[in-house]
């Protein structure tokens, strides 16, 4: 996992069905990464323009395994 502050401009993101709507707990993640290169890209959507973190599809997978058994 690493976090950087470079996105590319042009990525589309989707909002994780697990955020509340509220405007608490809302991640984000660009499929298009996923795709391309096997890297998800998770952000805070309320911190649209700061870091986000570059995971493994691996990674990724804990990371919704973690949510649903939290959430």
């Amino acid at each position: 996992m690493t976090a950087t502050n470079k996105t590319p401009p042009s990525l589309t993101w989707v909002k994780s069905s697990y955020s509340d709507g509220q405007g608490a707990e809302c991640v984000e993640w660009a499929p298009q990464p996923a795709t391309l290169t096997g890297e998800v890209l998770v952000r805070d959507s309320k911190a649209p323009h700061g870091p986000h973190l570059t995971l493994t599809a691996e990674g990724f997978a804990g990371l919704v395994s973690l949510a649903k058994a939290c959430g």
